[in-house]
């Protein structure tokens, strides 16, 4: 079965009735991971399609239908392959009586720790709709942010490509056939003029080599993040640089503060609510402070002061929550910092875009420059 660790397995068998023996990891092939890009039975469901059944479930659950019967109506109204195959799964786990959050586990590409943890705090609170509801709430938020994030960079990036192939054609096509004109001329070419026409050359005979040179670049760079100490160094150079840094920093201290909020508030303790929420964080460096924070905490300590010396995150959390702590209202303050730091990243955000689209667009007119100031030094020179 697929699942998210050995202990998810367990735990989904144990349900069932079984006494676990061994589990083991087993890792496809190679040769049996390739075909499944291409086949439309092995695809996994969108996020979208993920999170519209949250909402649909919960819906279900607080209009009083039972899990079994809400399971069947989705199943019955899905129409999409990848989705209806899941819940089909899901819905014959729980008919041999699994609780929801082990049949979820046993799909953990799909559903995240937080995810089943938050659906089993529900199960064990007898609240699985209101767990479903704010679940369906928080993954809706953070595809809010994520989608807001997205739609900032979009103009940079297509200004960016578009540039890359407009100055691409301008010297593999255009160039070539004006230094062809000048050529005919009889006379010699600037040296300023002969330097970009053998740009243009360079680039109509070995276009092959750039493209190959960016995917080679893809390459060594997923070949980069898959090796946890090379990982690491890149993780830390990002933190390092100017804005870069202050974007990584915040997008992730909203990320850990409102997944910790929607945890404790499912009555989750808090060591274990950092585990689990610092399974959203993508910074290595980030998630190692993370885990020295839930030792300390696990070691009788609270929350701020550990997060405030693991200096992962700015000085204001640590504050705030001293503050929440004192006054009995951690939840709520967690929930107050994640706002302010997402209202801080779209801050940071728009100052970065007004730094980089000036910059952006000044770069390529100064190209495109250069390229007509050759053309225009070549005429001169030849009248």
């Amino acid at each position: 079965m697929e699942a998210v660790s050995e202990h998810a397995v367990i735990s989904f068998l144990q349900a069932q009735g079984h006494i676990s023996i061994r589990a083991e990891e087993v890792n496809a092939s190679p040769g049996a991971t390739f075909p499944s890009v291409f086949n439309i039975r092995h695809r996994r469901p969108a996020r979208n399609d993920l999170h519209a059944f949250t909402i649909d479930l919960a819906a279900l659950l607080q209009a009083k239908v039972a899990l079994a019967k809400a399971l069947e109506i989705l199943v019955s109204i899905t129409d999409k392959a990848p989705l209806k195959k899941v819940l089909e799964q899901i819905q014959a786990s729980v008919g041999d009586g699994a609780p929801l959050s082990a049949a979820l586990a046993a799909h953990g590409r799909l559903f995240s720790p937080f995810y089943c943890n938050v659906v089993r705090a529900g199960e064990e609170s007898d609240a699985l709709g209101a767990a479903l509801t704010r679940l369906a709430e928080f993954t809706q938020r953070s595809r809010d942010l994520r989608d807001s994030i997205l739609s900032r960079l979009l103009y940079p990036i297509i200004l960016v490509i578009a540039g890359i192939v407009s100055i691409t054609v301008i010297l593999g096509l255009v160039m070539p056939k004006i230094s062809q004109m000048f050529a005919q001329s009889g006379q010699s070419l600037p040296w300023f003029t002969q330097a970009v026409v053998a740009a243009g050359g360079f680039v109509q005979a070995y276009w092959w080599a750039m493209l190959a040179a960016v995917f080679g670049i893809f390459i060594f760079m997923r070949w980069q993040y898959a090796h946890p100490a090379r990982r690491r160094r890149w993780d830390d150079w990002l933190l390092r640089m100017p804005l870069v840094g202050a974007l990584i920093t915040r997008l992730e201290a909203a990320r850990f503060t409102r997944t910790l909020s929607a945890l404790l508030g499912d009555g989750i303790v808090l060591h274990d609510a950092i585990v689990i929420a610092k399974e959203v964080v993508v910074n290595q460096i980030i998630v190692e402070g993370m885990s020295r924070v839930a030792e300390r905490v696990q070691q009788g300590e609270g929350l701020a002061r550990p997060l405030t010396e693991a200096r992962v995150f700015p000085p204001l959390s640590g504050h705030l929550i001293q503050v929440g702590e004192e006054s009995g209202n951690l939840q709520a303050m967690l929930m107050d910092l994640a706002h302010i730091y997402e209202n801080e990243l779209q801050t940071a955000l728009r100052r970065l875009m007004a730094v980089l689209e000036p910059a952006l667009v000044l770069g390529l007119a100064a190209f495109v420059a250069i390229i007509m100031f050759s053309i225009v030094v070549a005429i001169l020179g030849i009248n």
